[in-house]
């Protein structure tokens, strides 16, 4: 266990600061975006802004790099795990609200919500990690030696 920690520990370390740096930004951004969709449409949202922070980028974020050099459905898969433990403490602990009544109520029923929320975001793993690679690849060209 100690040796996979290490492995971990050491990925978060050695990851560029502008590869870092893109994921902070386009994390962040991406997050204030669907919150302020979830509650504009009064589908969910945080409790408060400042959980873009602490979910997008304190979680969300070293997961990406983690999973990044997984394939599409092995970060979907690893992805899916982190999402239903955030999606399930978040309502547990009434740090998101879910607005009574809403869209995805009426198609999936009450009961499924959090399960299909946790299926819906499991995919920005892998389109956040293509994404910030893309961006990133546009800012900082790499070099072929």
């Amino acid at each position: 266990m100690k040796k996979l920690i290490n492995k971990h520990l050491t990925t978060l370390k050695t990851t560029p600061k502008t590869l870092l740096l893109v994921y902070v930004i386009v994390y962040f951004l991406w997050g204030l975006g669907m919150n302020r969709f979830g509650a504009e449409m009064e589908i969910a949202r945080f409790t408060y802004w400042w959980q873009v922070i602490t979910c997008y980028i304190l979680y969300m974020v070293p997961i990406s790099i983690l999973l990044r050099e997984y394939k599409f459905f092995e970060q979907y898969a690893y992805g899916l795990v982190a999402m239903g433990i955030l999606e399930f403490l978040g309502y547990w602990l009434k740090t998101s609200y879910a607005y009574p009544d809403n869209v995805l109520d009426h198609f999936f029923n009450p009961q499924n919500f959090s399960l299909g929320m946790a299926l819906f975001f499991a995919l920005y793993f892998p389109a956040g990690n293509w994404f910030v690679n893309k961006v990133h690849s546009v800012i900082i060209p790499q070099k072929t030696e």
